[in-house]
Formats: structure tokens, C-alpha cells, sequence
């Protein structure tokens, strides 16, 4: 099995770490494999889209999510480190509201899956990161929301030294009270 499955603190968002063969000449990796994923986690998803970001320090992106169109995500860091945080939009749901968090980094090689119904964002806390994601569904921009990331009622402790470097669109996010979410 390529993956080791642990659940996070909300149950549907996971953590994939993969086996990792090391030697003198570097490392080796699968870093995604449809019928291992299927296996390990017991989901079947169909990616359509890979996304690349490279970002500086201090830059947080999120908290995003697609209120028509939901996105599950494969998320990962190529370079550098990032704090990365899942939010539980379903309404339905008992966690709703609540968030859990992961360092990922290039060193760890951990995987998050945050399903379809979750906001996802991270805080870049190295000089730079790449971050690489899979989606099950492409972007639409007209869909797109931004739950604020700094919202009291989310209780996200950000490991932030100082202001977080923000896309308009994020530090005009919501409070999860306003925002949209899904049933």
C-alpha cells in the first residue's frame, strides 16, 4: 500500500502519508495512483484539474471553496512548508464550523484530502512553497466564495508573526455567520 491513511480531527478530511523509497541518489515516490487512493481511503474520485502555486512567505490564500461545483481536493507541498486548514461547510454536518490543520511540507511529503463541502486555505510559512492540488471538479469563478480567514467563531490559531499578505478577494471573506454554505 503506497499510503498510510490517518484521519484528522474531522473524520472525512485525511492525511496521506506515502512510502517513501529513499537512498544515497535521493528519493522515489508515487504521489498519486487512482486505484491505490481508491483503496486506502475508500473514496472514488475522478480529478479533473491539477493546480501549481508558488507563494512567498507570510502569504495566506484561502479560505476558499465552490458553492455550485464543490471541489474535493488532494493537496500537497513540493517546496517549502504551509499551514494548511480545512473548514466543515456542511450544515448537516456535527463538526460544522469546526477546522483542523496540518503542516505539509516538502519534507514530510503528507497529503491532505479535503472533501467536496469544506473551505481550504493555508499560510505559507517558509521563505517560499509550491503547492500542488488535485480537484474533482474545475474552477468557476462565479462560484467561488472566501470564508474569512480570520473569523472569531472559526477559532483558527494562524501561526502568523506578522499581517498575512492576502488576495482581495480573501480579506474581504465572509464570517462564517454571512457566508454560504452547503446543507
Amino acid at each position: 500500500m503506497p499510503y498510510t491513511v490517518t484521519p484528522t480531527d474531522l473524520p472525512e478530511v485525511l492525511q496521506l502519508q506515502p512510502k517513501v523509497f529513499g537512498d544515497a541518489r535521493g528519493f522515489f515516490f508515487e504521489s498519486f495512483n487512482a486505484r491505490e487512493f481508491r483503496e486506502a481511503t475508500g473514496l472514488e474520485r475522478d480529478f479533473v484539474q491539477d493546480n501549481h502555486s508558488r507563494s512567498a512567505k507570510g502569504v495566506l490564500r484561502g479560505l476558499h471553496y465552490q458553492i455550485l461545483h464543490p471541489q474535493g481536493k488532494l493537496v500537497r507541498v513540493t517546496q517549502g512548508e504551509v499551514f494548511d486548514v480545512a473548514v466543515d461547510l456542511r450544515r448537516s454536518s456535527p463538526n460544522f464550523g469546526r477546522s483542523t490543520t496540518v503542516l505539509l511540507s516538502s519534507e514530510n511529503k503528507l497529503q491532505l484530502w479535503i472533501p467536496e463541502g469544506f473551505a481550504h486555505g493555508f499560510v505559507v510559512l517558509s521563505e517560499t512553497a509550491e503547492f500542488l492540488y488535485k480537484t474533482t471538479d474545475y474552477w468557476h469563478a462565479e462560484h467561488e466564495r472566501s470564508l474569512l480567514w480570520n473569523d472569531p467563531a472559526l477559532g483558527i490559531a494562524w501561526p502568523l508573526t506578522a499581517p498575512p499578505i492576502l488576495a482581495p478577494k480573501d480579506a474581504g471573506g465572509r464570517p462564517l455567520a454571512d457566508a454560504e454554505v452547503f446543507e
